[in-house]
C-alpha cells in the first residue's frame, strides 16, 4: 500500500476568479462610479449637480464636471492637480495579470519541500489611494473521493495561519501553503516565511500585494511579485487527484 501511495498522481488546479472593485474616496465623502438596478443604470453619479464621462467626436474631446468650484488641470514645478470627475481615469490605468490560471503539481514526492509551483502577479497602478491584491481559496485541497490535504500550520517552532506567517523548513511539516516575494509584498513574508490560504466563507481574503499613501504608495507600471505554492504529504495521505480554487481580488483605490 505504501508503494502505491508513493506514486499517486496529484493535481492542484487553481482556477482563478478575478474580482476588480473600484473605490472613489474624495476626502471623507464616498461616491460610486456606477449605480444600477434591473430597470436603470446611472454612470458617473455626482453628489453636487452633475457629471459625465467624456464626449468625443473626430474633432474634440469633452469632459464635464458641474457643481465643483474649480475643475481643471493645474500644474507647477513638482506637482499636478487634476480636479473634476473627468480625471477619474488615472494616467496609469489599473491592470492586473496572472502568469497562469492552473497549477499542476504532477506526482508528489513524499516528505519533501520540493513540491512547489509558482504564479507571477503583475500590476500597473496609478490610483491615488493605492491598491491591494488579496487571495482566498474555496476549500482545502479535496480529492474526488472526499479526502483532504489540510492547510499547513508551518513548523512547530514558528507556526502560521492565514493571517500570521511562519517558517516552513522541516520535511515533517505537512499541508498546503504559500509564500510570496517581490514588489509591494507585506513585510511578514520576509525571509521566505509562509502562510496558508484563508478558506471561504469563514475566513476573509488576505492581502498579498499592495501599497497605500500611508505606506509609501508610489504609482508604477510593471510591479511584479512571485507567489510560490507548496504541498508536502506523508505516506498516510490517501492516493487520488486533488484540487481547489484560488481566487484573487484586485482592488485599486481612487
Amino acid at each position: 500500500m505504501s508503494a502505491i501511495k508513493n506514486k499517486f498522481n496529484f493535481y492542484l488546479t487553481a482556477i482563478i476568479s478575478i474580482t476588480v472593485i473600484f473605490f472613489l474616496l474624495p476626502s471623507n465623502v464616498k461616491a460610486q462610479s456606477r449605480l444600477e438596478s434591473p430597470n436603470y443604470t446611472i454612470t458617473w453619479p455626482n453628489l453636487n449637480m452633475g457629471a459625465t464621462s467624456s464626449a468625443s467626436s473626430s474633432s474634440y474631446n469633452l469632459g464635464v464636471t458641474t457643481g465643483q468650484i474649480a475643475p481643471g488641470l493645474y500644474s507647477s514645478t513638482g506637482y499636478k492637480i487634476r480636479a473634476g470627475f473627468q480625471y477619474i481615469h488615472s494616467i496609469i490605468p489599473f491592470y492586473f495579470k496572472l502568469s497562469t490560471i492552473a497549477l499542476n503539481f504532477g506526482t508528489l514526492t513524499l516528505d519533501s519541500l520540493t513540491n512547489e509551483q509558482e504564479i507571477t502577479l503583475t500590476v500597473n497602478s496609478g490610483a491615488a489611494g493605492g491598491y491591494q491584491i488579496k487571495v482566498q481559496e474555496n476549500d482545502r485541497l479535496t480529492s474526488t473521493t472526499g479526502s483532504y490535504i489540510e492547510d499547513t500550520t508551518c513548523d512547530v517552532t514558528d507556526s502560521c495561519d492565514e493571517s500570521d506567517s511562519g517558517t516552513w523548513n522541516q520535511t515533517s511539516t505537512y499541508g498546503f501553503g504559500y509564500t510570496i516575494a517581490g514588489d509591494d509584498v507585506p513585510t511578514d513574508f520576509s525571509g521566505g516565511k509562509f502562510k496558508n490560504f484563508p478558506d471561504e466563507p469563514s475566513e476573509n481574503p488576505v492581502k498579498i500585494m499592495g501599497l497605500t499613501p500611508a505606506g509609501g504608495h508610489v504609482a508604477g507600471i510593471g510591479k511584479t511579485a512571485v507567489m510560490t505554492a507548496r504541498i508536502n504529504i506523508n505516506n498516510l495521505q490517501p492516493a487520488g487527484t486533488y484540487q481547489n480554487i484560488l481566487k484573487f481580488f484586485a482592488i485599486p483605490t481612487y
